[in-house]
């Protein structure tokens, strides 16, 4: 009996430690580091635009006739060159190699003077296509109306396309391209994060409960009072004034893992493409749905009149068309209450619904009362 008990003891023991282990799995299973749930106030992009032109294209740029700033720009541009174009000539001219586009880049936090950042280039008239094109140098300004970079380069076009005798085939779009690395940062922007005593972490999401956890993180790993609470989306941290010191503290603090609160049960619907996402929050309560279809079908055919005999008439072509309206037997069908992601979508599967009937049918759900979540329509 007692080796019995002795094996049911160390069985028991086993088994609390796989539940015990089991459950460690599952708390960290959901951790994600501080860096992935917030952004350090002051470190942010800035968004930078210009204007230039793309030289270079085979016969696919703008059209001058319905693009006239194209050619005013090529003026001025050849003007600043040393080389003056009569109007006379200026107002005929056809430049199908030449495209006007704008040139927009982001600004990222932190970036020095020399370093160089992708622009995207788009057509901003006609043309056909950037491929094969150069943007001549353009100068990016940003919200303040300052030059923070200058860009050139050789324009990279992920699409392709043909054309002949009428026919047409293309491949994503031809009046984009990007530029590797095709801009010059030319001014710095300051940034305010070695200033102060305090560093402030803005959560992605406003979330009072992962605001919490983010808080008694940074506390119990780096010290008690480290972090304070602003609002339901900004975390207060108090940290070292020395630049180095500022640095590593925040690597620490980055690399700290919490398991962020569950979010707000939420639908996205885009009616467009009848495209439906719900997080794994949504919940439904037993309902009774009957959805039924409507169709309209018109048919149309010609009807040939004849004139009678010796009248010197002519024959008449006419349209009948005939309309028919089908409405679908909606039946009944109860939907179970769902407590989980899978049970729900497994509901919505035994109604034989499509996407764009589900759209409706969310919206009807939610209007009773029945589906606990935030319907967004994108």
């Amino acid at each position: 009996m007692r080796c019995s008990d002795r094996r049911r003891g160390a069985i028991g023991l086993r088994i609390v430690a796989l539940l015990a282990g089991a459950l460690i799995l599952a708390m960290t299973a959901h951790a994600e580091r501080i860096k992935d749930l917030v952004s350090i106030q002051g470190m942010r992009d800035n968004q930078l635009i210009g204007y230039g032109l793309v030289v270079g294209l085979d016969n696919s740029g703008d059209q001058t006739t319905q693009t006239p700033f194209t050619v005013q720009s090529v003026i001025s541009m050849l003007s600043q060159l040393g080389v003056n174009v009569p109007a006379s000539v200026g107002s005929t001219m056809q430049l199908k190699n030449v495209a006007a586009v704008m040139v927009t880049a982001a600004l990222p936090a932190f970036a020095a003077t020399g370093q160089t950042i992708d622009v995207t280039v788009s057509s901003l008239g006609n043309a056909k296509s950037l491929r094969g094109g150069t943007l001549l140098m353009t100068p990016l300004k940003g919200a303040d109306g300052q030059v923070y970079a200058m860009a050139q380069g050789s324009v990279a076009v992920g699409g392709a396309g043909a054309s002949a005798n009428g026919s047409k085939v293309q491949i994503n779009s031809l009046s984009t391209g990007r530029i590797p690395a095709g801009a010059t940062v030319e001014r710095a922007v300051s940034s305010p994060l070695g200033q102060g005593q305090y560093i402030e972490l803005e959560s992605n999401d406003t979330d009072f409960t992962t605001v919490a956890k983010i808080v008694a993180a940074i506390n119990a790993k780096i010290g008690a009072g480290t972090a304070a609470a602003v609002d339901g989306r900004v975390v207060r941290v108090v940290a070292p004034v020395d630049a180095n010191a500022r640095v590593a503290f925040l690597a620490d603090v980055e690399n700290i893992e919490v398991t962020p609160g569950a979010g707000a049960a939420k639908i996205i619907l885009n009616a467009r493409t009848g495209s439906i996402v719900m997080n794994q929050n949504v919940t439904v309560d037993a309902c009774a749905v009957a959805h039924g279809g409507l169709a309209v079908i018109v048919a149309t055919e010609p009807v040939i009149s004849q004139p009678g005999p010796l009248s010197s008439g002519t024959t008449v072509q006419a349209e009948r068309s005939d309309i028919v309206v089908q409405q679908e037997k909606g039946s009944l069908i109860m939907v179970p209450a769902g407590v989980s992601l899978a049970e729900v979508v497994k509901a919505l599967n035994a109604l034989g619904a499509t996407p764009q009937d589900l759209v409706a049918i969310l919206q009807a759900m939610k209007a009773a009362g029945a589906l606990h979540a935030e319907l967004e329509i994108i």
